[in-house]
């Protein structure tokens, strides 16, 4: 079982005491940083990226409601969760917090307890919120990241192409006349063929930063990062040969066979160049194997 990691939590306090207090009560459960002002606190943030802010309000050069407007303001630090921890007990204080951003308020003196349920609260909310985003990305079906994650990704890896003046390629992929297999054996074994080609597409995605997903219905996609034509044409004549040799065997033992046909497009991207227009030419590669007698792989030719 894959052991989480320690949560990182950001203390902003410029009250020794407190903060040593704070350190004693969550450091057994989590990774403590401290910042002792809102300048330190705003940059550290921006460095560590803490899942968690624990602001006081009342600080000397900056306090807590300037400070929270400023990482609330911040691209990187908008997201993380604030708890303001303060002295101040009027309940303006608090509507004043948490309308500017902050997400809990814990007042001084206060008790271990209230502080670590309170932290814990936030800590799985997280935890709650990063696994509906992990599922939004992953196809239930086969377990490959799905056409939103594949863009995300797509969309790095272009610009990061882009920076160094690398190439991309991609692999376009469709299963051939998979309408005659689910007609033939149903839906539900055709979903176990979808999950069959899912494996071999995945283990023929060998680099670290290859990236395969399933695009929609019986077609799939595999980012190649820093591959050229040719090395994108072996994996895709791989992953083509593997499925054509490739026996489906069903729980209840008949058998089946598929094909597979697959589009090449290898680029090298600029600022001028489009993404859709890179798998536009994909798209046009894929349908010229079909046209081709599918089973086979075509590469985009550039004019």
């Amino acid at each position: 079982m894959r052991i989480r990691e320690k949560r990182t939590i950001l203390i902003i306090d410029d009250s020794p005491s407190c903060v040593s207090t704070l350190t004693r009560v969550l450091s057994g459960t989590y990774n403590i940083i401290v910042a002792k002002c809102g300048h330190e606190g705003i940059e550290t943030a921006k460095k560590k990226n803490p899942d968690l802010i624990i602001l006081d309000i009342q600080m000397p050069d900056m306090d807590g409601y300037e400070t929270i407007t400023i990482l609330k303001k911040t691209v990187s630090t908008r997201n993380i969760p604030v708890i303001f921890i303060t002295a101040l007990t009027k309940i303006e204080d608090e509507e004043k917090g948490l309308k500017l951003g902050g997400s809990d308020f814990i007042t001084k003196p206060f008790s271990a307890d209230i502080v670590k349920l309170r932290v814990n609260n936030q800590i799985r909310m997280l935890d709650y919120v990063s696994t509906i985003e992990q599922l939004s990305r992953i196809d239930q079906l086969t377990g490959l990241p799905n056409r939103r994650s594949f863009h995300e990704r797509l969309t790095s890896e272009w610009k990061l192409a882009v920076r160094e003046g690398t190439t991309l390629s991609v692999l376009v992929m469709d299963i051939d006349h998979f309408k005659n297999c689910n007609d033939t054996f149903g839906h539900l074994l055709g979903d176990a063929v979808l999950q069959k080609i899912s494996t071999v597409i995945k283990d023929n995605a060998r680099k670290p930063t290859d990236f395969a997903a399933r695009w929609g219905g019986e077609e799939f996609i595999i980012l190649l990062p820093k591959t050229n034509a040719e090395g994108a044409h072996l994996v895709a004549e791989s992953i083509r040969d593997d499925i054509e040799h490739f026996t489906i065997i069903f729980k209840d033992n008949r058998k089946t066979k598929v094909t597979m046909s697959v589009g090449v497009n290898t680029h090298s991207p600029t600022r001028e160049c489009s993404v859709n227009e890179f798998l536009h030419h994909a798209d046009n590669a894929l349908y010229a194997a079909k046209r081709n007698g599918r089973n086979n792989v075509t590469v985009h030719q550039p004019k």
